[in-house]
């Protein structure tokens, strides 16, 4: 009799686990790195040497992105351009795939920026160090007075990278 309860107890147990796991990786973010970002076949154009007359025009403004991200849970790794907010918490930011882009350099294609929003906003320890950014991405660009951006992200959570 034990037997039995021992082995209807350990199924029950093994179905919740199954169950239990198959629900919490459906709600995981999908890790997303910068060349996942750019479709298959996009001629990235090479940027022209740095110039010093304040000149920072993008090189390619309407690049294509790659639909299958559209409203899919990820996370993002980057570094942040603030856009919005206070000195204790950025609400909006540019997410770029190196330090200085879109300040000390031209931006990159516009397949290579997220713009990210955190309705209540986040605190960033220090802009130049990298982080992952979670949340859901929208496929809808965006245009701002520093660049056009291929890619939306209503934030969730920042963490070290």
């Amino acid at each position: 009799m034990q037997r039995i309860k021992n082995s209807i107890t350990t199924g029950f147990l093994a179905f919740f686990l199954f169950f239990h796991t198959g629900v919490m990786s459906d709600d995981a973010a999908v890790e997303v790195y910068w060349e996942d970002l750019v479709p298959e076949g996009f001629n990235e154009l090479t940027a022209p040497l740095m110039q010093h007359d304040s000149q920072m025009t993008q090189l390619q403004p309407n690049a294509p992105v790659v639909e299958k991200y559209d409203g899919m849970r990820v996370k993002v790794p980057g570094f942040v351009v603030p856009l919005e907010g206070d000195a204790d918490k950025i609400t909006e930011f540019l997410l770029v795939p190196f330090f200085g882009a879109c300040v000390h350099v031209p931006p990159p294609p516009s397949n290579q920026i997220v713009h990210v929003t955190f309705e209540e906003g986040i605190s960033i320890d220090n802009l130049y160090d990298a982080i992952w950014v979670t949340g859901e991405m929208s496929t809808e660009g965006w245009k701002g007075d520093i660049a056009s951006v291929g890619y939306r992200l209503s934030g969730e959570a920042v963490e070290a990278f």
